[in-house]
């Protein structure tokens, strides 16, 4: 069963694609439209429907938050048809233009992305009636970058925030760079949340204040039962969250609450040998 809803709000055309193969998707994909920009491009599962969405709109350039599968998807294939160019992070740049490798399950709920040839993002991102920021804030992946409007604001968070209390990490997420990436955004001037899978149309920055105090509280039990001697698989015991084993399993792990606990316990021990370098 394949999702394709069409919204407005205002002036953002938001556009939300989930495939599934036997069933309900797993997760859906939003992707967005302003003043002839696209930002992200969803899942090249979901492309004949993207295309379809895109031929008659007016689109002068593409904007991708990171190069995860489910965000840069139909980039090359958007770009082709309309004949623009899509812009991003360096690292984006990077990945993109070598190609990256998936996984199976990356595979079954999304599908792969095309290389592309892309183009640095400017400082600030200018169209007729709107000025986006981009505002690198990488923590669930080193090139993820979020687009702040302050004068509407609006931020279209890629997927900074997700939910408030997330039951998983992927295995390359860091927490650290995570919490000071919240931090960031929260400084930003912004209501209106434009998550790719989750967007917060009202009290978005109280959203991602909820992420962060519950990031935080997560990270500071970890550190507790660390410093009292536990390992990870003991810490996992004594925290007061379940892994959610359909996801570990269909992931082969690369997804779980082990390794959210994992990228909390990197963390304390980078701060630990950084705290003996300065001492």
């Amino acid at each position: 069963m394949n999702v394709i809803n069409i919204k407005k709000f205002g002036r953002i055309e938001v556009f939300e694609l989930g495939y599934g193969l036997l069933g309900k998707p797993v997760m859906n994909v939003h992707f967005f439209l302003v003043d002839e920009i696209c930002i992200d491009t969803a899942q090249s599962l979901m492309r004949k429907n993207v295309l379809g969405i895109i031929r008659g709109k007016k689109i002068n350039r593409v904007l991708l938050t990171h190069f995860h599968e489910d965000h840069s998807g139909n980039a090359a294939a958007v770009s082709k048809v309309k004949t623009v160019p899509v812009f991003g992070h360096p690292i984006t740049i990077q990945k993109m233009k070598a190609g990256f490798s998936i996984r199976p399950y990356q595979h079954m709920i999304w599908g792969a992305s095309e290389k592309i040839e892309m183009i640095p993002l400017p400082s600030i991102v200018q169209s007729n009636s709107i000025s986006l920021v981009p505002i690198h804030t990488p923590g669930h992946s080193e090139d993820h970058t979020c687009y702040l409007e302050k004068n509407e604001g609006w931020l279209f968070s890629g997927d900074l925030y997700l939910a408030p209390r997330i039951k998983y990490f992927r295995a390359d997420e860091k927490m650290e760079d995570t919490i000071q990436s919240l931090q960031k955004v929260l400084a930003l001037d912004f209501q209106t949340l434009f998550c790719a899978h989750n967007p917060e149309l009202t009290d978005g920055k109280e959203k991602i204040r909820e992420k962060l105090d519950y990031l935080q509280n997560f990270y500071g039990q970890v550190d507790t039962l660390y410093r009292r001697g536990l390992n990870e698989k003991e810490i996992m015991k004594n925290l007061p969250y379940k892994e959610t084993c359909l996801v570990k399993i269909m992931t082969m792990g690369n997804v779980s609450l082990a390794q959210m606990v994992r990228s909390a316990v990197n963390a304390i021990e980078k701060g630990q040998s950084q705290n003996k370098k300065n001492a």
